[in-house]
């Protein structure tokens, strides 16, 4: 039997070749993503910058610990002013403070630059109130500049000049004219023991040391919150393009086999039993699965640093981010593709090992029967299984359904159910998608329906692409739509101010957050409002479901439909956006909505936030408005407002969509050349009949286009149940819902794929004599 599987293996090298290809590149997508994933889980901590020479920093409370649940603050505690001269007394201290200053410049005092290495490299440190150093060139210096500082807009001298870094772009200041300019105390650093440091400060502030202080960088998550974002973003993108490969590869392997009945016919007459014809198609399968998954994980090796690159190039990653020398993500891979090639063969082999030699040769003509009960029964329960899933959904928890996993996961099953089903559908959908008249219609309608494994084979990328691209674009665009319409009927005012400066205006509204121990084990932190009562309902209209939005004052809380407890009447327990604990009365309830009707306290609530939004109506003056704000009409505001989706959300559709596109492209021109090849005899009767090439190949282009345009409809009804399912979440919610599918990316991947199609099936054209 080895004779003959390797002689099978150079007689049908096309096909080979196809299922070679698609196993190839679906490993090398599976290895790239695992690299690239395992490469998130070991990455070193974020060493410290601002101070990385600071021996010891005392740095104001930004976490709110509840026994072992940590959430940092929304609104970072200072450092009490007293702990300065107790700190003084065992040693030096140096006061931190960091305040915005325009053109994106951050100010500093200049006694902190020393920490973090700035140096100088032209001019003197600042000495009098106007004086500053920059971060740049030495010709800077000597050059008047005008700058908005909290204390307004002035002209300053640049006396110094430091070398640039990558964490930031300072300007620094003279101790005491920093100390005009933002009063709070942000760290102190102190030239003392730490356990001499700990005991004076107790629980007043943190006191960091080593890698800690790095908690007193401007951004001392930076690397972590990307790593998440790209860990959540491989993750997703390797487990659809994990799925898209496992059902190509899959599709590809059973077509193969389909293929080659009448060589099952063959072995069955010569005396063949059963189980010799299943063994030789799996040690077939076997030996194409080792030496593709093989050269997938090579690629996959190759792939890996081209995807970091992109990742770094991207600002999506770390710029030290690289891929490791891990070797569990070869195994899976590795491992994952010999067992989809060897399953993708068992299942296609049981059923040609059932074959009788009298009745072989004439199954081989057309595909009869492709309905298998196993395939009802798993086509069925999938499709059962998906639409139960989002029924439950919906009625349990609609929240859940406008999750970025969900609507990501959620297609997998009904694409996975309808590709099983295909065959039952092919032949409603190809007449349909056929409208040709004449004979050359009737050949296409005829050819599709009597291989409609063939037909199956070739839609079943084209079924992925599109199903996947309609469901998640269209997930998206439609939440996102929901959300620009929910924002423009809460927002009535005509003028919206934002900025700093708004103190002074007690219609101002700050924003902050609220934390609450949910269930007494998740400490759960939700954004917040702290806005005036008195002018709330003219300014806003929320969606409120029960209570009264007039009856807000310094002991209530508005809260959503989300929170565990949402009783108007009932007391919460919260800590305030600055660690402070509180009772308060739940006075007016919202709809969840699409999740940005949070929660609505007064501004004596607003846990330390300053006022940074005023919301206006009617005619407006703009001449006294403080330095940094931006004064613009519901319109522009509600235009500036609209979400676009983050880079990571972005990029990571890209990259699943791009690489699903890529694939399928590939996938569909294998399948069409194994489909061709297994044609040929078919083209070489319709020249003999008389036909001319131009015929044949208008019969070979429309049948091309037929099959993918069957492939396009299954996405299309897979794409429908999808955004159904975000629709009903949308109504379930109270959020304005209306379905907006993505048209003009769905109709360009269709263009491209039957564009791949066309060219692969004519290239495999047979012109015989």
């Amino acid at each position: 039997m080895l004779i003959v599987t390797l002689s099978s293996l150079r007689a049908r090298w096309i096909t080979l070749a196809g299922t070679f290809v698609a196993l190839a590149l679906g490993v090398a997508l599976i290895a790239t993503m695992g690299l690239g994933l395992a490469a998130t889980l070991d990455a070193p901590e974020q060493r410290p910058e601002r101070f990385a020479g600071a021996p010891v920093v005392v740095h104001g409370v930004d976490e709110l610990r509840v026994g072992d649940r940590v959430q940092p603050l929304a609104q970072p505690r200072a450092v009490p002013a007293d702990l300065a001269g107790r700190l003084g007394v065992l040693g030096p201290t140096v006061a931190d403070r960091s305040f915005p200053v325009d053109a994106g410049l951050v100010g500093h005092p200049w006694s902190v630059a020393g920490f973090g290495g700035y140096r100088l490299i032209a001019g003197h440190p600042p000495r009098g109130e106007r004086d500053i150093v920059l971060a740049g060139e030495p010709a800077l210096v000597g050059r008047t500049m005008r700058l908005r500082t909290p204390a307004g807009q002035n002209d300053y001298t640049v006396t110094g000049v430091v070398g640039a870094v990558a964490y930031e772009k300072p300007v620094f200041f003279s101790d005491d004219a920093a100390a005009k300019l933002a009063p709070r105390i942000d760290n102190l650093v102190v030239a003392a023991a730490p356990e001499a440091v700990r005991a004076v400060v107790g629980d007043a502030a943190s006191v960091l040391t080593g890698d800690q202080r790095r908690r007193a960088d401007p951004d001392p998550d930076r690397d972590r919150d990307a790593l998440i974002a790209m860990n959540a973003l491989l993750g997703t993108a390797g487990g659809v393009t994990a799925f898209v490969s496992v059902f190509v590869v899959a599709s590809t392997f059973a077509f193969a086999v389909a293929q080659r009945r009448r060589e099952i016919a063959l072995l069955r007459t010569a005396g063949a039993t059963p189980r010799q014809v299943r063994w030789t198609m799996i040690a077939e399968a076997a030996v194409a699965g080792v030496v593709a998954s093989a050269a997938g994980c090579a690629l996959g090796a190759r792939g890996a640093p081209l995807l970091a690159r992109i990742l770094v190039g991207e600002r999506l990653a770390p710029a030290w981010f690289a891929i490791g020398d891990h070797r569990w993500p070869y195994h899976v891979a590795f491992w994952t593709g010999l067992l989809v090639a060897l399953a993708g063969v068992a299942a296609a082999t049981v059923r040609a090992g059932r074959i009788r030699p009298a009745e072989a040769l004439r199954e081989a003509s057309v595909d009869s029967g492709a309905m298998t009960l196993g395939r009802w029964i798993s086509g069925a329960g999938l499709l059962a299984t998906g639409l139960g899933l989002l029924g439950w959904r919906l009625l349990s928890d609609p929240g859940d359904a406008l999750h970025r996993k969900t609507y990501t996961t959620q297609p997998m099953l009904l694409i996975t159910a309808v590709a099983l089903l295909a065959p039952i559908l092919v032949g409603p959908l190809t007449r349909l998608a056929v409208r040709l008249p004449g004979v050359t219609g009737m050949l296409v309608r005829e050819n599709v329906r009597a291989g409609v494994r063939r037909t199956a084979a070739v839609a079943a990328p084209v079924l992925v692409t599109v199903a996947l691209a309609g469901s998640l674009l269209g997930a998206t665009a439609t939440i996102g739509a929901a959300k620009a319409a929910e924002l423009d009927r809460r927002t009535t005012a005509d003028v919206i101010v934002t900025g700093p400066g708004l103190d002074t205006w007690p219609a101002a509204s700050a924003t902050t957050a609220v934390y609450t121990l949910e269930d007494g084990v998740a400490l759960i932190r939700s954004p917040a409002q702290a806005v005036d009562p008195q002018t709330l309902t003219t300014v806003r209209r929320l969606p409120v479901v029960a209570g009264r939005l007039e009856d807000l004052d310094d002991d209530g809380i508005v809260v959503n439909q989300e929170w565990a407890e949402h009783t108007v009447g009932e007391r919460v327990d919260v800590w305030l956006g600055d660690g402070t604990p509180r009772s308060l009365r739940i006075v007016a309830v919202l709809a969840t909505g699409t999740g940005d009707n949070g929660v609505y306290v007064t501004r004596h609530n607003a846990g330390g936030a300053r006022p940074d939004r005023l919301d206006l109506t009617g005619p407006v003056a703009t001449a006294a408005w403080p330095a940094g704000t931006l004064v613009q009409t519901r319109e522009q505001w509600l235009a500036g407002q609209r979400p676009t989706g983050s880079r990571q959300t972005r990029a990571g559709y890209v990259v699943v969509l791009g690489i699903a596109l890529v694939y399928t492209g590939i996938a569909v021109a294998n399948t069409m050349l194994m489909s061709a090849a297994g044609q040929a005899r078919d083209r070489a009767v319709l020249r003999l009949a008389g036909a001319t090439r131009r015929q044949v190949l208008l019969l070979v282009v429309a049948e091309a286009v037929v099959v993918v345009l069957v492939g396009a409809l299954l996405g299309l009804l897979v794409t429908a149940v999808n955004l159904l399912g975000i629709w009903g979440a949308l109504v379930r919610l109270g959020a304005p819902a209306a379905i907006v599918v993505p048209w003009q990316p769905l109709g360009l991947t269709v263009l491209a794929c039957a564009a791949v199609a066309v060219v692969a099936a004519a290239l495999r054209l047979p012109w015989p004599r």
